[in-house]
């Protein structure tokens, strides 16, 4: 499971859908309903924020609103897309192990993609807000 601070925009397809997916188990997983995953590091964040719900409808929105503007059709039932949360602090360490995480993908999958992402800096998904830090102790070396 990947919940992507970058921004979705950067994602390609397979990482898009993947998010869309992998954001709505965690939705469950936070919901209770699913025994699964319970315990995955990337739930972190979202079972840290004080409403976990809207904060994760608030992240999948961003990525609803990509894959609409690609021409994608996600199921938009499936979520609150109108979801307010307050902003999750993460950190520009973490930003960049997932944009260099990023790179890594796109590179073998989509090698014109890369050519395109590999000059630009990374931004974030709206939901996060970006201080000074290091890569969260939760991820995988």
């Amino acid at each position: 499971m990947r919940l992507w601070t970058v921004h979705p925009r950067f994602l390609d397809v397979k990482g898009l859908t993947a998010v869309w997916r992998e954001g709505l188990l965690a939705r469950k997983v936070l919901r209770g309903q699913t025994r699964g995953y319970t315990n995955h590091p990337q739930l972190i964040r979202f079972r840290n924020h004080p409403d976990p719900l809207s904060a994760i409808d608030a992240f999948l929105a961003a990525v609803l609103n990509e894959a609409r503007n690609r021409g994608y059709n996600f199921d938009a039932a499936k979520i609150d897309e109108h979801a307010q949360a307050a902003p999750i602090v993460e950190t520009t360490g973490q930003l960049d192990y997932e944009w260099q995480h990023l790179l890594n993908k796109v590179e073998t999958r989509d090698p014109a993609r890369f050519e395109v992402l590999k000059g630009l800096p990374p931004e974030q998904n709206r939901l996060f807000t970006i201080i000074p830090g290091e890569v969260r102790d939760w991820e995988k070396r």
